[in-house]
């Protein structure tokens, strides 16, 4: 059982990462990667939404979408719970969190429409995972977010001060990063 999960959180992660991989989330992924300390901050609020949504999410399918043969409105209400669940750490985050809160500036609402967090709730509901696997697989993708924003923010960081040609700065040298961890990531393809 331990063993099962463990596998299934290290495959949300590294193997089947969700934005080197199913290139999923890549919006934010591009967007907040420029600095450390945003980057881990974004990580922070997007595996605690995954984590709050999944949860949620299957509740409400086991509970009240199935049983009631309401199935049709899975992706309405799955859009829903996770609005709410940004808008409440919005606004937590303005309150208490006032610097961290700047930082993000508009990608913080853009949690709302990251198809990481929808897409992992979805493959929750078709995989069938139970409400423990389904937990350990949403921290597996959130843990696996937060590698590839940190890994990605800490090369954006390096190249801030390296001599780039000038076609390459900015968005160019972003792409080829991600494309390059993408294919560092393919490699654990076969692990699992």
């Amino acid at each position: 059982m331990i063993r099962d999960l463990f596998i299934l959180f290290f495959g949300a992660a590294v193997v089947n990462n969700f934005v080197l991989y199913r290139f999923l989330g890549i919006c934010p992924f591009l967007g907040v990667s420029k600095k450390t300390e945003s980057a881990a901050g974004m990580g922070a609020a997007v595996t605690f939404v995954m984590t709050l949504a999944n949860l949620a999410t299957w509740l409400v399918y086991n509970y009240v979408l199935e049983p009631n043969g309401l199935l049709f409105l899975q992706i309405v209400s799955y859009i829903l719970i996770i609005a709410t669940l940004v808008q409440l750490i919005e606004m937590y985050m303005k309150k208490y969190q006032q610097v961290l809160f700047k930082a993000f500036g508009i990608y913080l609402p853009l949690i709302t429409t990251n198809c990481a967090i929808l897409g992992l709730t979805l493959i929750n509901t078709i995989d069938g995972n139970d409400l423990i696997s389904t937990v350990v697989f949403a921290l597996g993708g959130g843990a696996g977010f937060t590698l590839a924003l940190l890994i990605m923010s800490g090369i954006r960081e390096r190249l801030e001060l390296a001599d780039l040609p000038k076609p390459l700065e900015g968005a160019p040298i972003a792409l080829i990063t991600a494309g390059i961890l993408a294919m560092a990531f393919g490699g654990f393809g076969g692990m699992l």
